[in-house]
């Protein structure tokens, strides 16, 4: 099954492109590589979940974000990529998780997205993956996501 069909299937439409706040680019090609920038938890212009994961927001809470920012940047590698069925395969993740002190699940925390991932792609979903406690994110979000994937031509 094609990502945008497996996509249509589960209900998911994947947002729009976050516009930038700063003075970068959402995602560029390289090759057949496309890296995203830093993908936080934004739906319709607006932070979601912002805080300390394992103070102010719960490892559920962060892993639902983690799963938003993978969208987000699923999105941004598609709009360079011509679309999503242009995506051959997931190939790096890097999550970042605003951490309270003594927090220590960010893996669980990066699940939320590399399920969803492997949700859309299968077998070619399957990536390899950093998650990272950070002391903290920009606009004190609880999760930003880098991602790398590999396109079709």
């Amino acid at each position: 099954m094609k990502p945008s069909e497996q996509l249509a299937s589960l209900s998911i439409t994947l947002p729009a492109v976050t516009k930038p706040v700063g003075s970068y680019v959402p995602a560029i090609r390289t090759g057949n590589l496309i890296l995203t920038s830093g993908q936080i938890p934004i739906c319709d212009g607006k932070v979601t979940c912002s805080g300390k994961v394992g103070a102010d927001v719960t490892l559920e809470e962060a892993a639902e974000a983690a799963k938003l920012t993978a969208m987000n940047g699923l999105a941004a590698a598609a709009d360079v990529a011509g679309g999503v069925d242009n995506i051959s395969r997931i190939v790096r993740v890097a999550v970042f998780v605003n951490s309270a002190p003594g927090f220590t699940d960010q893996p669980k925390v990066a699940n939320g997205a590399s399920d969803f991932y492997a949700s859309i792609f299968g077998e070619a979903g399957k990536h390899v993956r950093a998650a990272v406690g950070v002391a903290e994110l920009p606009l004190n979000v609880a999760v930003e996501l880098e991602l790398t994937v590999e396109t079709k031509s």
